[in-house]
């Protein structure tokens, strides 16, 4: 990306000079003009490398630069992995820690630097420092590392960068990582043992049907005996199983596909699919409490934060992991552009849960709306470990269950015509 070089009025006329990174002169100056300041004089810097690595003097419009914009939008939009996460929500406890000391914010970078982990983290760490050394805004400088600071991380930021407390915003953010690390183990702690379960099952089924009773089954149509019907229901079955098993791993992987490029590629695909997922028994369940946690805790951390209620809700509807959820967000957004409140686009939308309006109706009429919303996430995140435990709770039984009929319509099917032919030798 390239790198600018600006001469700017400020605040009271002074004169403010600086670097920043566009991919235009003319988006250069919209940012710039979006931290108050009138640029006087602005030049490319060439023959330099942005830190994406291309050269800043290549053209904006070039092929290069238009693949550099559609993978930092792809790692964007991917997020941090939970690897990721946990660096992340470490690292910036440790920020906000440094910082709330009195510790200017380039020796916190440095300090950073210096206890990284791995070589990514550290380089990382370096070209932000970097790039806040030449007069980059921190937010700024996080923003090019889409992997790992993602759009709300970055806002939040630029919030607390505009009213001075970057320090407490910091930690409230390693707060929220955190928040968010143990919802996301709570719900994969909750759907690991049915798939795993059904993974070992379809495993143990398939050994069986391929190579176990085929070797019966042969045997037994050796003796020119009539088999029973549930006999040869099952060689047909493992037939299938032995001469066609290329075809299902086939089919399973068009299905993937498929499902994978309806799910990401088309916006009613998706709406279809996740309004489906809430409707599950318990499943369901969790899953719309899981985006309802995630929305409250999102927005009342950026609202906490300094960052306006329309923005709030724009980062929030990009987090929340369900298509429908994310439209209600949407809605919401735009009714309160059109001068309503929260609560009551809220309620309309019939996807959150009556309490949830009731109490947000509550925290604007009281002036309490960011408290009043974290307390909602709270509760829910209680919620989550109720209706954790009944999942699997539920899905044990079912499962065993499953399994145990499977497994014994394979046994009774070859011990019926062993004793057919016991009868007869009587």
């Amino acid at each position: 990306m390239p790198i600018f070089e600006y001469k700017a009025y400020a605040a009271g006329g002074s004169i403010q000079s600086g670097v920043i990174d566009a991919d235009t002169s003319r988006e250069a100056r919209t940012r710039l003009r979006r931290d108050n300041l009138l640029v006087k004089e602005i030049r490319e810097l060439r023959g330099g490398k942005s830190p994406g690595g291309a050269k800043a003097g290549s053209k904006p419009g070039g092929k290069l630069a238009w693949m550099q914009q559609k993978l930092r939008e792809r790692q964007r939009a991917a997020g941090p992995s939970a690897r990721n996460l946990d660096v992340l929500t470490a690292s910036t406890r440790q920020m906000g820690t440094l910082l709330g000391s009195g510790i200017p914010l380039t020796e916190t970078l440095k300090a950073m630097i210096e206890q990284a982990e791995s070589r990514a983290v550290e380089t990382m760490f370096r070209e932000i420092r970097e790039r806040v050394n030449q007069g980059t805004a921190l937010a700024e400088a996080l923003s090019e590392h889409p992997y790992m600071f993602s759009e709300l991380y970055v806002n939040m930021v630029r919030a607390g960068e505009a009213t001075g407390n970057v320090d407490v915003v910091l930690r409230r953010l390693a707060d929220y990582l955190q928040g968010q690390r143990t919802l996301r183990r709570k719900v994969v702690s909750a759907l690991t043992y049915p798939a795993l379960m059904i993974g070992i099952g379809l495993i143990v089924v398939s050994i069986l049907m391929a190579v176990v009773v085929p070797k019966i089954t042969t045997m037994l149509a050796d003796m020119n005996q009539t088999l029973p019907a549930p006999t040869r229901i099952l060689i047909m079955i493992s037939d299938l199983f032995k001469n066609w098993w290329w075809a299902g791993l086939l089919a399973i992987a068009a299905i993937s596909t498929v499902f994978e490029r309806i799910y990401r590629r088309s916006d009613k695909g998706r709406l279809a699919i996740d309004r489906t997922l809430l409707r599950l028994p318990i499943v369901g369940e969790l899953l719309r409490k899981q985006a309802v946690a995630r929305f409250t805790r999102t927005l009342s951390t950026l609202l906490q934060s300094g960052v306006p209620a329309v923005q709030s809700l724009e980062i929030t509807k990009t987090v929340v992991g369900n298509r429908v959820i994310a439209d209600a967000t949407d809605h919401i957004r735009k009714r309160i552009l059109e001068g309503t409140d929260i609560a009551t686009p809220l309620k309309q939308t019939g996807v959150f849960p009556a309490v949830v309006g009731y109490m947000v109706n509550v925290g604007e009429q009281s002036g309490e709306l960011e408290q009043m919303v974290d307390r909602i996430a709270t509760a829910y995140d209680e919620e989550i470990d109720i209706t954790t435990e009944r999942l699997t709770s539920v899905l044990e039984p079912i499962m065993i269950v499953f399994l145990a009929v499977v497994v014994g319509y394979i046994v009774i099917s070859i011990v019926l015509p062993i004793l057919q032919i016991g009868q007869i030798g009587k």
